[in-house]
């Protein structure tokens, strides 16, 4: 019987010590933080051992293997003494994996991959069976225990991928790469590039990678480092053989000269980054043989992701949209580049070394006021402060949304896009996100 040790006590370490009990290992959860009351309900009813607020030891390193939560960095002491034990560590995608001989959708990258995994699993789902998991909704282990679905869709983070071993999806997604989390890195970006083509590294001439034929950091990777998929790029501006591209306003999508062509003009998401995310998904659609009119009407009724340029209300002809799942720079750019309306835009939080310069000609161009919500605002006050008349700084969201309401004139938008973590004032995006839209609902 194996010991499986979980460190972290949320969705995916709870997922996983349900999956590992069922597969007959002995299982023990340890959280340092306190885990949330509805994780330790299930784990009692199950009669899993747990631990929170303390990770002893003794109970730790006598494991076989560690399932650890993305949130615990490598660098940990604890982790440290496991991998010089040679205890395995890893994620919970790698430790699930084993237990399904599911097609799996794996899909990555800094910006777009919760858009695009959903819209995926949305196009896939009309004519499959298939699971959405990952980053995302149920935890991909319970998911295997619970649906034991055909088809898995997964959104991977560079952290989860970090701790994978012979972890290989059948067809991955790099939507693009951007410097992000560059403190889990070392400041270094080559060390987040190399985590994120972990996605591909088991993948053999059989598998697929769809991937971002404009992104110059990709192209530049690829050069350097072949991977053994077929590969389908996707692009605005050039031209494939094999992959998807913008002809006029209609995507195409060639695989093995098997073309389908997708009108872009009914769309149900805008912005030129959500035509690649619908090229990225479609791809795997096609891959998968859904009918083509299949996509085309999914791509035409699917309704975005909770907290991504979501629409909440319009008061006074001033458009309020709650953009909280930006945690960084690039998601933030794209979130701008849409706005065609003069703009109030609410930024800041936990600074993740950021370089705002790619938003200066949007600021400069679309943006009337700045109230930066964060503990520590120097940073924004620096960059922009001599770029807009009025940039207040405040650390309340409901006081960060009246004086919104107070500078915002007819026909102008109000934007949470903030561009950086949310723990410094919330507990995570989704709550920043919720706190936003009950602050304009209550104006």
């Amino acid at each position: 019987m194996k010991r499986l040790v979980v460190l972290g006590g949320g969705e995916s370490g709870v997922g996983t010590a349900l999956l590992g009990k069922a597969k007959g290992c002995d299982v023990f959860v340890s959280d340092k933080g306190i885990i949330k009351d509805k994780y330790k309900q299930v784990l009692i009813h199950n009669e899993i051992e747990f631990e929170d607020g303390v990770h002893s030891e003794d109970r730790i390193l006598n494991a076989d293997i560690v399932m650890k939560s993305p949130g615990i960095p490598n660098q940990v002491d604890l982790i440290q003494r496991l991998i010089k034990k040679g205890v395995p560590v890893v994620s919970e995608i790698e430790f699930a994996a084993k237990f399904t001989n599911a097609t799996l959708v794996g899909i990555t990258g800094s910006n777009g991959k919760t858009t695009t995994a959903t819209l995926t699993h949305h196009l896939l789902k009309q004519e499959l069976n298939v699971g959405l998991a990952g980053n995302i909704g149920d935890s991909f282990a319970k998911q295997i225990l619970e649906h034991d679905y055909k088809n898995y869709v997964l959104e991977i983070s560079s952290f989860q991928l970090d701790d994978i071993i012979d972890f290989k999806p059948h067809i991955a997604v790099l939507t693009n790469i951007t410097p992000d989390h560059l403190d889990r890195y070392e400041y270094q970006f080559e060390k987040y590039i190399a985590s994120k083509f972990r996605i591909v590294e088991n993948q053999t001439k059989e598998d697929y990678f769809i991937y971002d034929g404009d992104d110059e950091v990709i192209l530049d990777w690829l050069e350097k480092h072949p991977v053994q998929a077929i590969l389908l790029p996707f692009s605005l501006t050039k031209t494939f053989g094999n992959g998807a591209y913008l002809d006029n306003e209609n995507i195409k999508i060639t695989i093995d000269n098997n073309q389908i062509i997708m009108p872009t003009k009914n769309l149900a998401l805008e912005g030129k980054h959500n035509i690649k995310n619908a090229m990225a998904a479609s791809t795997v659609a096609h891959l998968l043989k859904i009918r083509k009119q299949t996509i085309r009407e999914s791509l035409e009724n699917f309704q975005g992701v909770e907290h991504r340029l979501e629409n909440v209300l319009k008061i006074n002809k001033v458009q309020y949209i709650n953009d909280s799942k930006a945690t960084n720079v690039n998601a933030t750019y794209f979130a701008l580049e849409t706005m065609d309306a003069p703009t109030v835009w609410i930024v800041g939080g936990v600074d993740k070394g950021n370089n705002y310069q790619e938003l200066f000609q949007f600021v400069n161009e679309k943006v009337k006021a700045i109230i930066c919500l964060g503990t520590d605002n120097k940073k924004l006050m620096d960059n922009f402060g001599g770029m807009v008349d009025i940039i207040i700084e405040t650390e309340f969201m409901s006081e960060a949304v009246k004086i919104a309401y107070k500078v915002a004139e007819a026909g102008d938008s109000v934007l949470l896009s903030p561009a950086c973590a949310s723990f410094d004032l919330f507990e995570n995006y989704e709550d920043r996100g919720r706190q936003f839209k009950d602050a304009v609902r209550n104006l």
